[in-house]
């Protein structure tokens, strides 16, 4: 039997992009063996020298001004690359980017970031006739993923493919598959094992975490955070910021025997089977990975675009709330334990969500896409959710 081959490309601007392929390639593996897929930070990998520095810069940029990043998101919101950029692009980046596209031979190349997406567009466009699958990692889409050369978009929700639409882009190119969550996300595990596992105390537990890049969280937060530690476990996630972490363990408010401080970590799916809540930035991974796994999320700091959008997505659908005053952290934080039996009880009650919701959709379709076959979804599935 010839093994189908899936190109993954993605770029490492934040953790998200990367971590959506590496998801979606280890779900569509578990599902059907026989795919051969690979992932690839395409700028990293063709340019190792100029491609972190950039990366560098950029994440320096989210940690100093966001409102930047922001202010360009919301700029170029409408807007396609236009034909200097993507020269550029291909030019710096990716002139070998034909040659490993030769060399691997993939049977279909999905992208998970905008920009290795408009470079395999341009090579398309050139004559390489290999079908290109765009994927977006967030709730909202900004016109820097669109190009007339792609094969066929995946939607994160309703509302995405309906942009895309209102953008030229043809319905039948489109399907709504939400973001996929590793294999690690699709169940949920059992509480109390594993926080034996974890060495973690057996009450009221909040994990917080600041993004893979661990942008530092805000003093006040941290504050209001550590005042309830002698009546909440609280889990911190300070991913690559191996700084905001020695600061953290530095500090005396945090030496409590209540509070554990992690750096980068590749046990987040068990940190949220543990945990009662999940304070977070809104990036598309980890609301994704937090709605598979039914915790209650509260939202901190998002970052001006694509986060905001990811935060409105996931307020509205009932899954989360924002951290917009003080208040919210206390009205919870009573909530688990002052009432712990009624917030257990709701939060074991199955709430319905939509099929693109469940976190092995995506890898299912994808796979279908990938095979020609036919996938036809149930109506509904559950997850357990307060």
């Amino acid at each position: 039997m010839t093994k189908k081959r899936v190109l993954l490309l993605s770029e490492g601007f934040g953790t998200g992009h990367t971590q959506a392929a590496h998801a979606l390639a280890n779900g569509m593996k578990l599902i059907h063996p026989h795919l051969q897929c690979r992932v690839i930070e395409l700028g990293n990998f063709l340019n190792p020298t100029i491609g972190p520095w950039i990366l560098s810069a950029y994440r320096k940029t989210i940690n100093t001004s966001p409102a930047i990043i922001g202010m360009f998101y919301r700029n170029k919101y409408d807007k396609s690359l236009n034909r200097l950029t993507q020269l550029a692009l291909h030019r710096i980046f990716y002139t070998h980017a034909a040659q490993v596209i030769s060399q691997l031979k993939p049977d279909v190349i999905i992208c998970t970031h905008p920009i290795p997406n408009n470079v395999i567009a341009r090579l398309r466009k050139q004559g390489i006739d290999v079908p290109l699958i765009t994927l977006i990692t967030d709730y909202d889409v900004h016109g820097a993923w669109i190009s007339p050369e792609v094969s066929h978009y995946l939607a994160s929700s309703p509302g995405v493919k309906n942009l895309l639409i209102e953008r030229g882009v043809q319905p039948n190119k489109i399907q709504t598959t939400g973001i996929p969550v590793h294999p690690d996300f699709w169940k949920i595990g059992d509480k109390n094992q594993l926080r034996k596992e974890l060495k973690l105390k057996s009450m009221p537990t909040v994990l917080i975490m600041s993004g893979g890049w661990g942008l530092t969280l805000k003093p006040e937060l941290l504050r209001q955070l550590a005042s309830w530690a002698d009546r909440i476990q609280l889990i911190f996630c300070t991913g690559s910021n191996m700084k905001l972490q020695e600061k953290m363990e530095e500090n005396s408010m945090f030496d409590h025997p209540n509070i554990t401080i992690l750096g980068y970590t590749l046990e987040i799916n068990k940190l949220m089977d543990v945990s009662d809540l999940l304070i977070t930035k809104p990036g598309g991974m980890t609301c994704t990975e937090g709605l598979a796994k039914g915790i209650q999320m509260l939202f901190h700091e998002a970052i001006p675009g694509q986060e905001e959008q990811n935060s409105l997505f996931f307020v509205n659908q009932g899954f989360a709330e924002t951290i917009h005053s003080p208040d919210v952290i206390e009205k919870w934080f009573h909530l688990i334990t002052d009432h712990y039996e009624q917030f257990e009880a709701r939060r074991q009650q199955p709430k319905r969500i939509e099929p693109y919701l469940q976190p092995d959709y995506c890898a299912q379709t994808v796979i279908n896409m990938v095979l020609d076959q036919p996938y036809t979804p149930t109506a509904w599935t559950t997850v357990v959710n307060p």
